[in-house]
């Protein structure tokens, strides 16, 4: 068991796939951090579009071009 820790302890073919976990763990970390930071400022968005979706109005094709005004004569 003791010849196993020895061998276990020199080799270094693990070494890249730590890096590797470090470094998704830090991109991955960067991108929490990046959606926390902008997500109070596209949900003011998402509402501001939301309000005014639901007060616009569709028209039929007949009446494109024209003005209230116009559309009642």
């Amino acid at each position: 068991m003791i010849k196993f820790f020895k061998k276990f302890r020199t080799q270094e073919d693990g070494a890249v796939t730590v890096d590797w976990v470090v470094l998704t763990a830090s991109v991955v970390g960067l991108a929490v951090g990046g959606v926390m930071v902008i997500k109070d400022g596209v949900d003011g968005l998402a509402g501001n579009i939301g309000t005014e979706l639901s007060s616009a109005t569709v028209v039929g094709l007949g009446e494109l071009g024209q003005t209230s005004e116009t559309a009642t004569e």
